[in-house]
């Protein structure tokens, strides 16, 4: 921590040289023998001079100038630890790769190695409510089940269909399973974690666990004895295997327990990964300078003393002509935080108004919009950045004003960006389809009219037909839109994609 410490604005530190001249300017006004002695003979000097109370004479001046100097230093902006960036989840993200090969039938476990996983994924959303969750499946192919969402509900609709029987292809690819992991971490910088939930790893799968930027958990599923699986034999867990492959991928290793001993160790070992990844990749320092205001404001009780409020208010008066920023705030707040540090107080506060007005960095102007339901100003805003985030927010805020042609093109530059990014592929199917309506629905002599609100099917809660308004997140409504259920809408889903990879 001592070695981080430095300055964000060091600059201002220069500023330091002003108190000690301060004292000095004091000290040559108090010396009356020098104001006088260009009048007084010397010899008559001694006489008619009153020295005033040695002992009081500075400390006005002292007091005035130690306010002065931690006012400079907290402007410095002192600082030694970082702040998670600005668009990552508080809370970590999590994602549950679920190994569906023809061993996790086995019943050495009771009910089965797979029954007894989703009740541990049920256990694991419950300890973790709000945080950002996804799923994969994979056997010979890895696919997503459900992307990065906190919406417990829909994670366990779609994770309690999971069966072997929807693998296209037999055997175990960890590293593809892997890779579609990290993937799905990208937006959050890799800041998250990584649970594999399998009876077994393949030794060719250290080097995609090696490439996992963000922590790595294996939970063991299955017995040493084994379990009889169908067309004959026996699979067993091998834990020392395991144990060499945690070693070896720097990966924690854990097995199925009957109690929810190995749910509290997988959430724990969540919190600790996030806590040290945003601390190392953060790419904010946290400003501590207000702190100062705290001893500023008790030696400021100090101007009540007879014949100092004139004395502060003078100091004061200079070091805002002296301070251009001070010069023009129009609050004491302007004086000690920037305006994105205001706006970051006023969008913690949920008062999105008043921090898309505050905020400078147009990504957090954009988002503070688009969390104030203006749309239109949000688009502007992240118009201004030219990254495949900002693109996807683009998107998002069209899709909400209704501007399906706009969102398509704002979803395809996010993917010119970033390659294989699931949501914004996603958002962007959503995005054609709904344009594709949109222009269906108009008639010929007719302009295309922007629909109020959008009906989805929303099987994946309650499987009844549901308005869904334009606000909801567009990154989870294309899993939600089904006309099947869910084991029927994977199956189908995995095997085109398998056909699609070959």
């Amino acid at each position: 921590m001592i070695a981080d410490f430095h300055f964000l604005r060091p600059w201002w530190l220069l500023a330091l040289l002003l108190p000690p001249v301060l004292v000095w300017m004091a000290s040559r006004a108090g010396d009356v023998r020098d104001r006088w002695k260009r009048v007084i003979a010397p010899h008559l000097l001694d006489s008619l001079v009153i020295e005033p109370d040695g002992g009081n004479r500075l400390a006005p001046a002292w007091v005035l100038a130690v306010v002065l100097a931690l006012a400079i230093v907290g402007v410095a902006g002192p600082t030694w630890r970082r702040e998670p960036p600005p668009f990552v989840s508080d809370t970590a993200s999590l994602v549950i790769a679920v190994d569906l090969s023809p061993t996790m039938d086995a019943k050495d476990i009771s009910p089965s190695r797979i029954e007894r996983v989703k009740l541990k994924i049920h256990d694991i959303l419950a300890a973790r409510k709000g945080a950002r969750t996804a799923a994969v499946a994979y056997a010979g192919t890895a696919h997503l089940v459900v992307p990065l969402t906190d919406d417990a509900d829909l994670i366990q609709s779609y994770t309690d269909a999971l069966s072997t029987r929807l693998m296209p292809k037999p055997g175990k690819d960890t590293t593809e399973a892997l890779r579609l992991a990290e993937r799905l971490l990208q937006p959050d910088d890799g800041s998250g974690t990584v649970l594999l939930l399998t009876d077994g790893i393949e030794s060719e799968a250290l080097e995609g666990a090696k490439a996992v930027e963000g922590g790595l958990v294996v939970l063991g599923v299955g017995t040493p004895e084994g379990g009889a699986v169908e067309g004959g034999g026996v699979a067993k867990l091998d834990l020392a295997a395991l144990k060499a492959f945690g070693s070896d991928a720097r990966a924690s290793v854990a097995t199925i327990t009957d109690d929810d001993a190995d749910v509290r160790w997988i959430v724990q070992k969540v919190a600790t990964n996030f806590k040290r990844q945003t601390a190392s990749t953060g790419d904010r320092w946290r400003d501590v300078g207000w702190w100062l205001l705290i001893p500023v404001a008790l030696f400021f009780v100090l101007s009540f003393r007879r014949g100092w409020v004139t004395r502060l208010a003078v100091v004061m008066l200079a070091f805002r002509l002296l301070v251009p920023e001070a010069a023009r705030a129009g609050t004491f707040e302007d004086m000690w935080l920037t305006p994105d540090q205001q706006g970051r107080l006023a969008f913690e506060r949920g008062d999105f108004d008043a921090a898309a007005a505050q905020f400078q960095d147009p990504m957090w102007k954009g988002t503070s919009l688009y969390k104030a339901g203006k749309f239109k100003e949000a688009a502007e805003a992240f118009a201004l950045v030219d990254t495949a985030e900002a693109w996807f927010d683009k998107g998002n805020s069209s899709l909400h004003l209704g501007d399906f042609e706009e969102g398509v093109a704002a979803y395809q530059k996010a993917l010119e960006k970033r390659r294989g990014w699931t949501e914004a592929e996603a958002n962007l199917a959503l995005a054609k389809r709904l344009l594709k309506e949109q222009q269906d629905n108009a008639e010929p002599d007719q302009p295309n009219l922007k629909p109020d609100s959008v009906q989805f099917d929303d099987k994946g809660k309650k499987g009844k037909a549901g308005t869904v308004d334009m606000a909801e997140e567009t990154s989870e409504m294309w899993i939600k839109n089904i006309q099947a259920t869910p084991a029927d809408l994977m199956a189908r889903k995995f095997a085109i994609e398998a056909e699609q990879e070959k």
